[in-house]
């Protein structure tokens, strides 16, 4: 159970602050919600309290977490599959998972990928999305700038 205040991540969107925790009545079904504030892009996503383990919310990444990302963005690309569907889908399931390090992994494997041959629209955006993930969770965790959190993640690549 998390508080107001508390920094968490919902995995596919990213990081943000629990502002409130309401109660709402959707599809005629009563139930609680986080109210999260995204740092990035002033937006707010209502998360359903009574399924958070099975979404996989969890609290930001600490420092120590934050810098193995940083060491994941640096780190050799793993194998994918030559396939576009296939890879599509293993990066996607890691992107679900909200695990910062998987998440890392689909950011350094497009990335390196993109160097070498280019990526199709659809990988093209998977990757902002990720970096999107990262980045959000980079802001709350060291309480810097957008800016900074994306200058970090890209000078783990040179």
């Amino acid at each position: 159970m998390f508080n107001i205040g508390d920094k968490i991540v919902y995995p596919m969107h990213g990081a943000g602050v629990i502002e409130a925790i309401e109660e709402r009545e959707i599809l005629g079904e009563r139930q609680k919600y986080y109210v999260m504030k995204m740092p990035i892009g002033d937006m707010k996503v209502m998360i359903p309290i009574n399924n958070i383990k099975e979404i996989g919310v969890r609290q930001v990444a600490g420092e120590e977490e934050i810098q193995e990302m940083l060491n994941v963005l640096r780190g050799e690309k793993s194998k994918m599959s030559s396939n576009w569907n296939r890879r599509y889908r293993a990066n996607m399931e890691k992107i679900k998972s909200g695990n910062i390090f998987q998440v890392a992994e689909v950011v350094r494997n497009l990335a390196l990928r993109e160097k070498e041959k280019g990526l199709s629209t659809g990988e093209r955006k998977m990757l902002e999305n990720a970096k999107h993930i990262l980045v959000s969770e980079i802001v709350l965790s060291k309480c810097i700038g957008e800016q900074e959190a994306l200058q970090l993640i890209e000078s783990a690549f040179n």
